[in-house]
């Protein structure tokens, strides 16, 4: 799987999935790094085929009222420390995996659950 991590989350969560031999970037990596807007990383994310993996609740609601980006999955932790976020990830993330491969459009991770999107 593809994912486009925003700037509100850790890079640790880009190299967690990239040691698992997903395809992950970070806006770091972009050319405006954390100040690429969200018309950018929804740009990139779906000429890419990526997940916008964000906290920023924009992206869900570009999602409704645009269509893109095509896929986020939107991390509704509130404030954690990186290692818990990395925990709910290992956790959690074959759910994950099965929800956008079966079609999914928007995912939601929270500390308790995880939340399938219509």
């Amino acid at each position: 799987m593809k994912f486009l991590i925003d700037a509100h989350l850790p890079l640790a969560l880009k190299n967690w999935l990239v040691t698992r031999g997903h395809d992950a970037i970070h806006t770091r990596d972009l050319p405006d790094q954390n100040l690429t807007d969200d018309k950018e990383i929804i740009r990139i994310a779906d000429n890419q085929e990526r997940i916008v993996t964000s906290k920023d609740s924009d992206f869900h609601k570009y999602h409704i009222l645009f269509g893109c980006p095509d896929r986020i999955l939107m991390i509704t932790t509130g404030n954690i420390a990186n290692r818990v976020l990395i925990q709910l990830f290992e956790n959690n993330f074959a759910q994950l995996e099965v929800a956008f491969e079966t079609g999914s459009k928007v995912v939601e991770l929270n500390n308790t659950s995880i939340i399938i999107h219509k």
